[in-house]
């Protein structure tokens, strides 16, 4: 990735692209394809945070889109669940509440807005997810900020399940691994299509490696973390408060 941070899309613009592309995001089984591995990953973050509170009361969806994470996991929740959905894009955001209050008997609220900026009261939740968003955040002072808020508003024994696009420490094996993503993406739609997800990975995101999120997890706090899979340029973690 060539574009300098201080020249990556800003806020408004990565929510106008999104704005427009709810109806790709609905699909549980092909809204992410660009993302390898998308459904495994969506599977094993929201069965790890059953496994981890088997009794989930009330759970909040970071960059929620079009809710699928969230629906996800309620599928395998017993009871009431409250669910908070955060994201940028109001149409995201009305198409995930839609969804969610159709199968969902807690209370749903929604937050059109950063999620650092978002009044949450510590401990509330049980599971925080954070599926393909992270990578939007810019400087390191910025990935701590927001690593620190999750920490803050998880309830003791809570967790915290993330899926990503990540980069690599070692140059070589961080070239060889977006060679590997590149074929991929020719594979699935041609070198046109590898082009264009390259070119919108290029301006708007600024992804950090597995094992940067991993350190920066204990050094907020958390008492463990693990890793649950990671595939080329994407990965699925996790930490318990």
């Amino acid at each position: 990735m060539n574009t300098p941070l201080e020249a990556k899309s800003s806020p408004d613009e990565i929510r106008t692209r999104f704005d427009g592309d709810v109806e790709r995001f609905t699909n549980l089984e092909t809204g992410q394809s660009a993302t390898i591995d998308a459904p495994l990953t969506m599977e094993l973050i929201t069965r790890a945070a059953v496994a981890i509170t088997p009794k989930i009361s009330r759970c909040l969806d970071i960059g929620c889109g079009a809710g699928n994470n969230t629906l996800k996991l309620l599928k395998m929740v017993e009871g009431n669940c409250d669910c908070d959905l955060c994201d940028l894009s109001a149409p995201m955001l009305e198409r995930a509440r839609e969804r969610v209050v159709k199968m969902n008997v807690g209370e749903v609220r929604v937050f059109h807005e950063d999620f650092r900026s978002v009044p949450l009261d510590a401990g509330r939740y049980d599971v925080i997810l954070a599926a393909a968003v992270l990578h939007h955040l810019r400087e390191d002072s910025d990935w701590e900020e927001v690593f620190a808020k999750m920490y803050r508003v998880l309830r003791p024994g809570g967790s915290v399940w993330i899926t990503d696009l990540v980069v690599h420490e070692n140059g070589h094996v961080d070239q060889m691994m977006w060679q590997r993503y590149a074929e991929y993406l020719i594979a699935l739609r041609g070198e046109n299509y590898q082009k264009e997800v390259f070119a919108y990975i290029d301006k708007e995101d600024s992804p950090r490696p597995v094992t940067y999120q991993l350190d920066l997890l204990r050094k907020v706090g958390f008492r463990s973390v693990d890793l649950l899979h990671k595939n080329s340029c994407f990965a699925a973690l996790g930490a318990v408060k």
